[in-house]
């Protein structure tokens, strides 16, 4: 577009070049994200948009120069004039994003590093973190290096202001950015049904004996006394029936089952309907009324259920039984 004169010196354009200085923070907070269920920014995590703060800042104060500026040096002010020269004049912006977006990206591959030594990740979504993560590094550490070794070289054997970079490398730099963005949106919406990352502590054997015995213990009471065809049954009333602490429960469902605890009775309820299906007796009844026997409260968790437990629509049931 730039080079059709579309889009070129325009308010988006400033806009863009002024939150640069953004993305390296927002690759690390992507990662955090997509490693760590239920996060949470803390106060003290804002520091890392400081960066953005200070370009920002320092744009506006080297953009308002335009105003006292009247083709001569002495118009401005020392300040005013080395900050436009320095800004403007010299790849400054570019060099520093490039930095910050390497120093995130290795800050963001340590994190995964670290989290795998802490956490058990069984899902194959942090490859794709890794790659985006990787790819960002490797590109940005070229640039760096094309825009140090053009500043340093060229301007110093010139003796020139810095413009080398825009006449050769700035068109294959955004054509690079576009290839980088492009696949990580064909990518990431060809993985948009992949499940989400779970993520499970390392659990002592003790413990693991523990939860497991807890384990059989649901299972016995789910086959023998039906809890989950009560339709109020809530975490606290399993917990009570098996005389143990509801977060035990939770605990035990995430370890052992990998599920959580509505998936869990919703898979006993999907099973039951199955069952009151294969009678024939019960062909006269509807279907609502045979999911509502088997436990669930409504016909929209019923349908849920249904679909994410088998993949398959409601009406299919009958069809299958």
């Amino acid at each position: 577009m730039r080079l059709f004169g579309l889009g070129y010196y325009d308010g988006w354009y400033y806009i863009m070049i002024d939150l640069s200085w953004v993305h390296g923070a927002l690759i690390y907070f992507y990662t955090k994200a997509q490693t760590q269920p239920n996060l949470k920014i803390q106060k003290k995590q804002w520091i890392h948009l400081l960066p953005v703060g200070i370009q920002i800042i320092c744009s506006v104060f080297v953009r308002l120069q335009n105003i006292y500026w009247d083709g001569t040096r002495e118009s401005l002010s020392w300040l005013g004039y080395y900050g436009y020269v320095v800004w403007m004049n010299n790849p400054t912006i570019y060099i520093i994003a490039s930095l910050l977006i390497i120093g995130y990206a290795y800050k963001s591959r340590k994190l995964i590093e670290d989290i795998q030594e802490i956490y058990e990740i069984s899902n194959t979504k942090l490859k794709w973190i890794k790659r985006i993560v990787n790819a960002f590094l490797l590109y940005f550490c070229l640039v760096f290096i094309i825009l140090l070794a053009d500043l340093v070289i060229y301007t110093s054997a010139n003796q020139e202001s810095y413009f080398y970079f825009t006449r050769f490398y700035y068109y294959p730099f955004f054509i690079g950015i576009a290839i980088l963005t492009y696949w990580i949106g064909v990518e990431g919406f060809s993985r948009r049904n992949d499940p989400e990352i779970e993520i499970k502590k390392h659990i002592t054997n003790e413990e693991q004996q523990k939860l497991q015995e807890l384990a059989d213990k649901l299972e016995a009471i789910m086959k023998t006394d039906k809890l989950y065809k009560n339709q109020e049954l809530s975490l606290q009333k399993l917990a009570q029936a098996l005389e143990t602490k509801s977060y035990l429960i939770s605990r035990c469902l995430s370890v052992i089952f990998d599920k959580r605890f509505n998936d869990y009775i919703n898979a006993y309820r999907v099973k039951e309907v199955q069952e009151l299906l294969k009678d024939a007796d019960n062909s006269k009844y509807t279907l609502l009324s045979l999911a509502l026997e088997a436990g669930f409260n409504s016909k929209s968790s019923f349908n849920r259920a249904i679909k994410k437990q088998l993949g398959v629509s409601p009406s299919d049931l009958k069809l299958d039984a």
